[in-house]
């Protein structure tokens, strides 16, 4: 079953780089961009959680909490944070559980089961999507017009 803009967001907990838990009901209250990135330190992901960290100003001014989701180790993204300059919060989602509860988890990529798709949420305060986008191409990365649009209507 798929979720998509009116729907409940799935919380969840998932561990960090340095593997403190992190929920998506910690920030009720507050609008949340959810970005799954299938796979660190790849080109189309590094490019993508670079951009943003460099940009997330545009996001706090918009009253939104920027998260990233990936399946890889926390170890990993720690390492991935620190050699590329990522200063939004990695969350691990390496037992595959939460990319598969926003639909956004590849069967199969390059041989590879359960990896996370492309995709961005906005998930409102209320806990509430207001915008979803799951690509079925991992190089296609989100409109983040859209996204601050969304996020500029929620205000």
């Amino acid at each position: 079953m798929s979720v998509g803009v009116d729907d409940s967001a799935p919380d969840f907990k998932l561990k960090n780089g340095d593997f403190e838990d992190v929920s998506l009901g910690e920030f009720t209250g507050k609008n949340v961009v959810l970005l799954f990135v299938p796979l660190a330190f790849s080109g189309a992901c590094t490019q993508e959680l670079c951009d943003i960290s460099a940009g997330i100003n545009a996001y706090q001014d918009l009253g939104a909490q920027v998260l990233a989701i990936s399946v890889d180790h926390p170890f990993s993204l720690k390492a991935w944070a620190e050699k590329e300059g990522i200063t939004i919060p990695l969350l691990s989602d390496f037992n595959k559980e939460v990319s598969a509860a926003y639909s956004a988890q590849f069967e199969d990529l390059m041989g590879l089961k359960g990896i996370a798709k492309r995709s961005a949420f906005v998930v409102d305060g209320a806990g509430t999507i207001r915008y979803a986008s799951v690509s079925d191409d991992p190089k296609i990365l989100p409109d983040f017009a859209a996204i601050k649009a969304c996020l500029q209507s929620l205000n």
